[in-house]
């Protein structure tokens, strides 16, 4: 006690300043508009910055856990969407639409690995055969086609890519029907090459070029890109049709895989088909 008696006896000029400087201020703020405005806009600024840094971090850590429910999201809509569905009767459809049978199912997945400088290139996702992945099913990005289904193990999966050779997907010229395979001639990453066309038939420069559904690996209408230039092909009948692709696949990060649920039945079906012999 005597000790503090003798700190207040040392200090008391200072602290009596201190409080008639604090009670001065206090009495400024108070009853002028101008000062009391300038400080509570300060305020809130330095508020409002501190505020947005929380959220930014708070963004930052949650970025994986958002991109994960939008994939969610996306296959949710995707599985509502008329090209999942197959048609089961002719006539009129219901409102319970009871004569439509799912076809396609979706399995979100994450590129960990990848390469687009190649003259075959693959990419490498998180999934595998835990999840239901087996070779030959598509895969395709928000944005467009990436490639296929390749090998498989236990928790992971290599995709062929759409940069790769004899990618073979069926593809399609939506404005106009003509139909072809996409290539890639191991030049550009960010161009393929549509074969098939006939030169007999125009093709319209930019014109949407979309997967055609045939052979169970994709439904019909997922972009694959737009029409950037035709060249004749010397020799042959045939437009050597340049597309730019959808997707930027040096970029790559979150695919979904394509589950044709009547596959085994196509397959099946086509089988059956006479194979001619061979003279």
């Amino acid at each position: 006690m005597r000790n503090f008696l003798a700190f207040l006896q040392r200090f008391r000029v200072l602290l009596f300043f201190a409080f008639l400087q604090g009670l001065a201020l206090t009495l400024y703020f108070t009853f002028l508009q101008f000062p009391r405005v300038q400080y509570l806009t300060t305020a809130s600024a330095v508020t409002g910055s501190i505020l947005e840094v929380r959220n930014d971090v708070t963004k930052h850590f949650n970025l994986s856990k958002n991109n994960q429910d939008l994939q969610k999201e996306n296959i949710a809509l995707r599985d509502s969407i008329p090209s999942s569905f197959i048609r089961l009767e002719n006539g009129l459809v219901k409102i319970d639409d009871t004569l439509h049978r799912q076809q396609y199912s979706y399995i979100p997945a994450t590129v960990i690995n990848s390469t687009h400088h190649k003259r075959n290139n693959y990419f490498t996702l998180n999934i595998g055969s835990e999840q239901g992945i087996k070779r030959g099913m598509g895969v395709f990005s928000e944005k467009g086609v990436v490639g296929v289904i390749h090998n498989v193990s236990k928790h992971y999966a290599v995709v062929k890519s759409c940069l790769t050779e004899n990618i073979n997907i069926d593809i399609v010229i939506e404005k106009s029907g003509q139909f072809g395979l996409l290539k890639w001639n191991g030049k550009d990453p960010r161009r393929g090459t549509m074969w098939g066309v006939s030169n007999d038939t125009k093709v319209d420069k930019w014109s949407r070029v979309v997967t055609r559904g045939g052979g169970g690996i994709f439904p019909r209408g997922i972009s694959v890109g737009k029409v950037e230039k035709t060249e004749a092909v010397e020799g042959k009948p045939l437009w050597d049709v340049t597309i730019l692709y959808s997707e930027d696949y040096r970029s790559l990060q979150r695919v979904y895989i394509v589950k044709h649920l009547l596959k085994k039945e196509l397959e099946d079906l086509q089988e059956l088909i006479p194979q001619e012999k061979e003279e």
